[in-house]
């Protein structure tokens, strides 16, 4: 997966906009590249979960051949799935994950499919 660094600077001026709350949203992917990203509202207001919360148009992407991947911050955590994360990882099983650390700056991509997490490679 390519994140370019302007779509990589989107997702930390969210991240820290959100603060002391974890921040979410959706990147868009076409050809495994991101495209966009779409800022969501984390609807759990809350440093330590997410709940996505985006225009419900925004799933409408993927009929036009994009994939959606959705984006969460970390307030300080290492850019790793947490037990929180792998547990309520529902409708996003099995797909890319993003997840940014504003502490340090890291972003990250995994898959979590029951219970296993997979470190993805993700370029610039």
């Amino acid at each position: 997966m390519v994140v370019p660094a302007a779509l990589r600077d989107e997702l930390a001026v969210h991240a820290n906009a959100e603060l002391p709350n974890e921040a979410c949203g959706v990147v868009v992917l076409r050809d495994g590249v991101a495209q966009q990203y779409v800022r969501g509202r984390n609807a759990a207001s809350s440093p330590y979960r997410f709940e996505l919360d985006v225009d419900p148009e925004t799933w409408f992407l993927e009929d036009e051949g994009y994939e959606l991947v959705v984006f969460h911050s970390h307030v300080s955590a290492p850019p790793r799935p947490s037990r929180t994360d792998v547990e309520n990882i529902g409708l996003w099983s099995g797909r890319p994950y993003l997840i940014y650390t504003v502490r340090t700056g890291e972003l990250a991509a995994w898959r979590i499919l029951d219970g296993t997490i997979e470190s993805l490679p993700l370029a610039v």
